[in-house]
């Protein structure tokens, strides 16, 4: 089964963003997320809903963040995205009439809601800002220049503006 990177990918882009002078455009953030433009136009339509992004069109225009770092945690993103499910586990549903199958259901249905009421408190508790100071000190810690960050592509890729 595929996994749903969105909310991964997108605060990666956010995080990028939040380093850049200027507005970044659908194409450089879909390199950064190694998927198609109209996918990050998409994306970045839930979050410009939700007031997290605004984007001006034509020349020098993109995306931009509209709200500080700090008042936007993981959870805000991840239900601005559209609250993919977080777990990729399911129950069994080809004998509804089994008792088996039933109580199998209703233990593991009970199990995957409280995990996934933890996750979602968690995501609740981190905002940008904090992941945005663990790069920055990780970027010291390693003596990093802006222009050393790497993510393994091409020689394109090692910048923190996408």
């Amino acid at each position: 089964m595929k996994r749903d990177s969105r909310l991964s990918n997108v605060l990666h882009a956010l995080l990028h963003m939040a380093e850049m002078d200027g507005p970044a455009t659908s194409e450089s953030l879909a390199q950064a997320m190694q998927t198609h433009p109209v996918v990050v136009r998409r994306l970045m339509a839930g979050l410009r809903y939700a007031g997290f992004v605004s984007s001006a069109k034509g020349h020098g225009g993109g995306w931009v963040l509209s709200c500080p770092l700090s008042e936007v945690t993981l959870r805000d993103i991840h239900e601005a995205l559209g609250a993919p499910t977080l777990l990729a586990v399911g129950n069994r549903v080809e004998s509804p009439g089994c008792i088996v199958e039933q109580a199998v259901n209703r233990a593991l249905t009970d199990a995957y809601q409280a995990a996934e009421e933890v996750l979602l408190a968690r995501l609740g508790e981190v905002t940008l800002a904090q992941l945005s100071a663990e790069f920055h000190q990780r970027m010291v810690a390693g003596c990093h220049g802006h222009k050393e960050i790497s993510h393994g592509g091409s020689s394109n890729d090692n910048h923190p503006g996408v």
